[in-house]
């Protein structure tokens, strides 16, 4: 069996992987990437962060995905009922980046790959890692491609970035049950034939249906939208009835005061895809020879967009601590690694956790708004989850839940 040996594998090519792909070559490091899909393919998370562009920047990234005119996202909105809440990421708490993009995934991600391609980067598509051994330093992994010919990569590291794939997690049992509620979404793509002029018809858009029930709309700049319903589980299967995910889709839209002229009876671009029970969690994100990052590790709810920026700043920071490791240095794993990201995910949790108990969304919708929370809150949205001078990022177990009592109690006063 043919045997090649680079410095650190890379398993899968969107977001993450492209990113510590894009690090490394920079960087010099012999890097091979497989990904097991053909590219361009279609995935879920088109909405991004602002603090994703830092990654992207990082990466070599940035100028190339700025040329493709992605649609630009300066904030996003929350409609509950006649009450629309929106945050605007120029104005935010402490510094950071103040826009990102609304993006077809399909198209980004294979911006990315061909960017990297066209670096130099080697990428192997429609290939399936079928085991992996670690030996100490080292470790070999058994590679299957599109033809069915069997090969092996012998690496010093390898960052999985296999996301819903979660393939170490898998071949390594290391999955775990999500500490979240299930929930479940079903999405597709629409022709936004009825879409309005100007920045209606270009902002993103949460419009809270009730307390688990949200329809999501992500206008793009090639003329069509992504629509969504999440919902806790059981709601999502009986909206379903016999089974159609369209017809489920359908009713979501047709529950939207909001969006129902815009987009009922519009017809989906492709069968309407049921993500069910998508939330995951592992039992560590790091071993001898190996990281986990993006949704390979952990995967929370697509409510605030969270999932590529963890995707990416994962990916990134195991890069950097990889070749670091493969480089002779001692990396603490733990500390600079799984700690760090768990501080964020930390925080991303509570606001989930808080958005479907009613108290996030107390705040999100209380009237007359508090501009200084809306702030911080804000610098949270836009995905600055570490730093901690933000005491909605600090106190974030305690602050709304504190907050949305107090609110609470004034207005059964």
């Amino acid at each position: 069996m043919a045997l090649e040996e680079v410095e650190i594998l890379i398993i899968g090519a969107g977001p993450s992987g492209c990113v510590a792909a894009g690090y490394l070559h920079k960087m010099g490091s012999s890097i091979k990437v497989v990904e097991k899909s053909k590219f361009p393919r279609l995935v879920v998370g088109e909405s991004l962060i602002p603090r994703v562009m830092d990654h992207f920047d990082e990466a070599g990234l940035l100028d190339a995905l700025n040329s493709y005119n992605f649609q630009i996202k300066p904030g996003a909105r929350f409609i509950k009922g006649d009450v629309i809440n929106i945050f605007d990421f120029s104005d935010k708490f402490g510094e950071g980046r103040d826009w990102t993009w609304q993006i077809p995934r399909a198209d980004f991600d294979y911006a990315m790959t061909q960017e990297l391609e066209r670096k130099g980067v080697d990428i192997q598509f429609e290939t399936t890692v079928t085991a992996i051994e670690f030996d100490g330093s080292e470790s070999v992994t058994t590679l299957i491609d599109k033809d069915g010919n069997e090969r092996q990569i012998k690496a010093k590291f390898v960052i999985d970035c296999s996301g819903y794939g979660r393939v170490l997690p898998r071949l390594l049992q290391l999955d775990k049950p999500s500490q979240l509620n299930p929930h479940s979404a079903i999405f597709s793509h629409v022709v936004d034939i009825n879409r309005p002029e100007g920045i209606e018809g270009t902002q993103i858009s949460f419009d809270v249906l009730d307390t688990e029930v949200w329809l999501w709309v992500i206008p793009f700049s090639n003329g069509n939208t992504s629509l969504g319903i999440v919902a806790n589980t059981d709601f999502i299967e009986e909206l379903k009835e016999n089974g159609s995910t369209a017809r489920a889709l359908e009713k979501a839209i047709n529950l939207s005061d909001f969006y129902i002229k815009r987009f009922a009876g519009t017809e989906f671009l492709f069968e309407p895809v049921h993500l069910k029970n998508y939330s995951a969690a592992v039992t560590k994100m790091f071993g001898d020879g190996f990281a986990l990052t993006g949704n390979s590790s952990e995967f929370l709810d697509p409510v605030f967009s969270s999932g590529v920026c963890f995707a990416t700043e994962s990916g990134i920071l195991a890069a950097k601590l990889a070749y670091r490791e493969v480089h002779g240095e001692n990396v603490d794993w733990q500390v600079e690694f799984a700690d760090y990201m768990q501080r964020g995910i930390d925080v991303f949790t509570t606001y989930v956790k808080e958005w479907y108990t009613g108290n996030l969304q107390t705040l999100f919708f209380h009237q007359p708004e508090n501009l200084d929370v809306k702030r911080k809150i804000c610098s949270v949205l836009a995905g600055y989850v570490w730093n901690e001078e933000n005491p909605f990022v600090k106190k974030h177990d305690r602050v709304i839940k504190s907050m949305a009592y107090l609110l609470q109690q004034k207005m059964i006063d």
